[in-house]
């Protein structure tokens, strides 16, 4: 089943030096940006971090610092990569949890402020997950029937996933060809931040998802305890979570 679109969806995969978003890198993203139309624009891009790839995640996706040391930095494309991106839904397998977090800290690190929040963000993992339980090289055999040749490579990973998301509709009546069905299909919690740590609950009012004030307002923290968005700035969060709670802060004024 092709995808029902409204405008054009960028399936995407990060190669990374490790899982830690404020302090690794990306080393190859790959993408395919498929249109309304059902055009297809496909590109795979290795990047410089200008850090040394730690061997646990070269054993992974294979990709070595020689392989890297003559590409351009990310800050060198990032400006390409959000010309992709603007204007598009998105969509990955684990992406709302690390893939567009990750993307979206090195945006910043390289001064672009790309605002996700008009997107759909499509988790193809999350309805897999809900689905099966499976990992992505079980569910390309499970919904493709084929194996996944060159596993944990960008490009082979988001082929897959896209390949994957088409069968999914495919397989499951409930399913609805329809992306604001999907996004919302695909998304555990209403993120206020891309990291988690602040959601939306109920009243659609953000609340910390984390620490000794999980599940309090993050107004009613601040007003009683301004200390703890002082430790939030100054610790271990990325630049996005610090966004969303400097904005609440501005806007308590």
């Amino acid at each position: 089943m092709e995808l029902n679109l409204t405008k054009p969806i960028v399936f995407f995969d990060l190669e990374t030096t490790g899982t830690n978003v404020q302090h690794d890198r990306i080393v190859e993203i790959s993408y395919i940006k498929v249109m309304p139309s059902g055009q297809e624009i496909e590109k795979a891009i290795r990047i410089n971090p200008e850090m040394p790839i730690p061997a646990e995640a070269t054993a992974v996706h294979h990709i070595t610092d020689d392989d890297v040391k003559d590409c351009r930095t990310f800050k060198q494309v990032a400006h390409d990569l959000a010309q992709v991106f603007t204007g598009c839904d998105i969509g990955g397998f684990n992406s709302n949890r690390f893939d567009i977090p990750m993307l979206v800290e090195e945006f910043m690190r390289a001064g672009i402020d790309f605002d996700c929040t008009k997107c759909r963000l499509i988790d193809v993992q999350t309805i897999f997950h809900k689905m099966e339980q499976r990992t992505l090289v079980a569910a390309y055999k499970f919904y493709c029937d084929k194996n996944l040749e060159d596993a944990h490579s960008a490009a082979a990973d988001t082929r897959a996933t896209y390949e994957v998301l088409k069968a999914q509709l495919d397989r499951y009546s409930t399913l609805k060809n329809d992306i604001n069905f999907l996004s919302e299909f695909s998304t555990q919690h209403k993120n206020a931040d891309l990291a988690g740590r602040i959601i939306f609950n109920a009243d659609n009012k953000e609340v910390f998802n984390f620490g000794k004030y999980k599940g309090q307002l993050v107004e009613d923290v601040f007003r009683r305890d301004m200390g703890y968005y002082g430790w939030m700035m100054q610790g271990d969060f990325a630049a996005n979570t610090k966004k969303v709670i400097t904005n609440i802060k501005l806007r308590m004024k």
